[in-house]
């Protein structure tokens, strides 16, 4: 935990509004370039950055997945998209809160809602940055991707996690 993160105000979350993409696709762009200068080179940040820059085709694809915002103060600070009740599309936190709970607050309760919905498990195509995180979410690797951004390629790696059944109403 870091040292902010016990005086950081409470986070909630809400569903995704339209109004929100010009935000989100600042923190998706922030989260690229901040952290993962590690893992990936220049040219591959930029090719990945550059979803953020079509806000309408990234508004149409938050729009179209069950979006969920994680907000401080008013204020979102990260973000989760799920598709077909069984994909995790999109999962960014603002370099400012990583380490504070945020993603994992995203996951659980996106992770709840696809169970909720029926999901006997959930897959995402994790970076190379986030893939401990979700190792140490219960995520299991299945396979290694290489995929083509304009002329540039980016490695990830498809994970998936088994979820518990929902509980039954008696």
């Amino acid at each position: 935990m870091s040292p902010q993160a016990s005086n950081a105000p409470a986070a909630s979350l809400r569903p995704f509004l339209a109004g929100d993409t010009p935000v989100l696709a600042a923190i998706l762009s922030a989260a690229i370039f901040d952290l993962t200068g590690d893992d990936y080179d220049n040219d591959q940040q930029e090719a990945w950055a550059a979803i953020a820059d079509d806000e309408p085709a990234l508004a149409a694809r938050l729009g179209a997945a069950l979006t969920l915002v994680a907000e401080r103060a008013g204020a979102p600070v990260g973000f989760i998209a799920l598709t077909d009740n069984r994909t995790i599309d999109l999962l960014y936190v603002h370099p400012d809160v990583v380490g504070e709970g945020i993603g994992t607050l995203l996951c659980d309760a996106i992770e709840r809602l696809a169970t909720a919905r029926g999901a006997k498990s959930i897959t995402v195509d994790a970076s190379d940055t986030a893939l401990d995180f979700f190792r140490k979410r219960g995520y299991i690797a299945r396979q290694r991707n290489t995929v083509t951004l304009g002329t540039v390629w980016i490695g990830n790696t498809t994970v998936e996690k088994t979820l518990a059944a929902a509980p039954t109403a008696s």
